[in-house]
């Protein structure tokens, strides 16, 4: 199968995911500057939730690239990681609306740990359809940035009930963890191009 429409569906669904985040937003009624600072807990989670949409779409986009084939359980693994995607606005909302509840901001960090492990479960599902020596088994190596993001995660669940500031540190941590482009997979392209 080719990996084409898997590529355009998903960009689409990362789209429409944006779209819905930002239409949430609600204008503020007032007219003055003054009338934005309620707004500020909304604005502030809705840009971490497009930093960490953006992180995704690039990082699976670069994992495509290198993906020739496309099999059933690629398609299934990657719906997966997209259900778990599709729940951020929602949970960007909660948690926003809610000025970093600690119930809000712990679900936020649930819904980020199962993107984790959805995305983790595609690269494996991937990895075993082309092999232990293929392109993306050799770029993820033993990822151990990928493993740091999931403890990081896990650690940040329950803090939200402690202190929902250090939970929120912790979500902009990995968030800039990843912000700076993952160069693996580009690295193994231009290594395999070379050879």
């Amino acid at each position: 199968m080719d990996k084409g429409r898997l590529e355009a569906f998903s960009d689409g669904v990362i789209a429409i995911i944006i779209t819905i985040m930002v239409l949430e937003m609600k204008a503020p009624h007032g007219t003055d500057l003054a009338a934005l600072y309620p707004m500020l807990s909304v604005f502030l989670s809705y840009v971490l939730s497009f930093v960490y949409l953006g992180i995704y779409w690039n990082n699976h986009h670069h994992m495509l690239h290198v993906t020739e084939l496309v099999s059933g359980g690629i398609l299934w693994a990657n719906l997966h990681l997209l259900f778990w995607l599709s729940l951020i606005p929602f949970v960007t909302g909660w948690m926003g609306e809610n000025h970093f509840a600690p119930a809000p901001t712990a679900v936020y960090g649930v819904v980020l740990f199962m993107a984790a492990i959805a995305y983790w479960i595609l690269q494996r599902t991937i990895i075993s359809k082309h092999g232990h020596d293929s392109l993306l088994a050799v770029a993820i190596g033993k990822d151990y940035k990928g493993k740091l993001s999931q403890a990081l995660y896990l650690i940040a669940i329950p803090s939200a009930f402690f202190h929902q500031w250090i939970a929120g540190a912790i979500y902009v941590l990995v968030a800039l963890l990843w912000l700076v482009p993952d160069k693996r997979i580009e690295r193994v392209l231009s290594d395999s191009r070379k050879s």
